[in-house]
């Protein structure tokens, strides 16, 4: 065993390992795109559903009894285990249905497999590392230090879930923050325009798909409820709500207005539409001025050495040989 080891350890068969892993890698880089899946037309088919569903709950919402015809019913084994343990008021379900709106998973489903995952993570990676700690380093930990990397293990599981889900909804806000300028911009000149605010965000989900695929989502399921909802300010505040984002609510508090006191909507849009732009400057310029500073590590990790060496490397040759 110990041989195999050490022939894997030898200089040339890492070389080879890590030439082997390269050209794995660019083969997986080049072929990668043909696999892809066209995410903006999967994503168009969730909003299509959502709004199947909002049809289905307004028709219900007119029958009487149709709320708890609405109500769904858990299925699957996740399901009975949220519901047999309370899940939902354990870990607060309604503010984790918030969350994952904003990650852009809206179904119960998603919501009962987080709930399951808050639960089964903590157990699960408790689990590895009391194994592997009890197999690999049985002889080298303590138990007190096994317990302590399992404790560590129930509480690392406990926030993964969490971290998991705010890493989705950064990335998905921030794709939303690039694109909504441009939204924006195309949403002022649809409304000067003479559209209706139905038409003007139908049009701009559907030229803002290929910069933003989760803003033409948001904007599609916007649309969609203002169709089916009664409350039409309710529909703008669940736009705010789902993507959590400043400017974007600002832009909903507008429409808001505009809704309930019938103020111009146009010139509240080229307003916001200014302050966004100059936002957008700020923060470029705010990067932009924080580089020196953080550039000064890596120049005098990596250039002035490199300075040093050009310099100074001839004049020690020859001192050296003359020496």
């Amino acid at each position: 065993m110990l041989s195999h080891i050490s022939s894997l350890l030898e200089l040339q068969n890492i070389i080879t390992l890590l030439v082997g892993l390269s050209a794995f890698a660019t083969v997986l880089t080049i072929a990668s795109p043909l696999f892809e899946n066209d995410k903006f037309r999967t994503r168009m088919r969730s909003v299509a559903q959502e709004r199947e569903r909002l049809r289905v709950q307004n028709r219900l919402n007119l029958q009487p009894g149709g709320e708890n015809k609405l109500r769904e019913k858990p299925k699957g084994t996740l399901a009975q285990v949220v519901e047999t343990l309370n899940l939902r008021q354990i870990f607060e379900a309604e503010s984790s249905r918030i969350k994952l709106r904003q990650a852009g998973f809206r179904g119960e489903k998603h919501l009962v497999t987080f709930l399951a995952a808050r639960l089964i993570a903590p157990l699960a990676l408790a689990a590895i590392v009391f194994l592997y700690s009890s197999t690999v380093f049985a002889d080298r930990v303590p138990t007190h230090m096994r317990m302590a990397a399992t404790m560590m293990g129930i509480v690392a599981g406990f926030y993964m879930p969490n971290l998991f889900l705010s890493n989705l909804i950064q990335r998905r806000q921030d794709s939303i923050k690039k694109a909504w300028s441009d939204a924006l911009d195309l949403l002022l000149i649809c409304v000067e325009s003479g559209m209706s605010i139905e038409q003007a965000m139908q049009r701009v989900s559907r030229e803002i798909g290929s910069q933003s695929v989760p803003l033409a989502e948001e904007l599609t399921l916007t649309n969609a409820e203002l169709s089916f909802l009664g409350d039409r300010s309710k529909a703008f505040d669940n736009l705010g709500k789902r993507t959590g984002l400043s400017t974007v609510k600002s832009v909903v508090t507008s429409l808001i207005q505009s809704e309930r006191y019938g103020t111009p909507l146009g010139t509240a849009l080229r307003v916001l539409a200014q302050e966004n732009r100059d936002m957008r400057m700020a923060e470029a310029e705010k990067k932009a001025a924080a580089l020196p500073p953080k550039l000064t590590v890596p120049m005098v990790l990596f250039f002035l050495p490199v300075i040093f060496i050009v310099l100074l490397g001839p004049s020690a040759i020859l001192a050296f040989n003359l020496d």
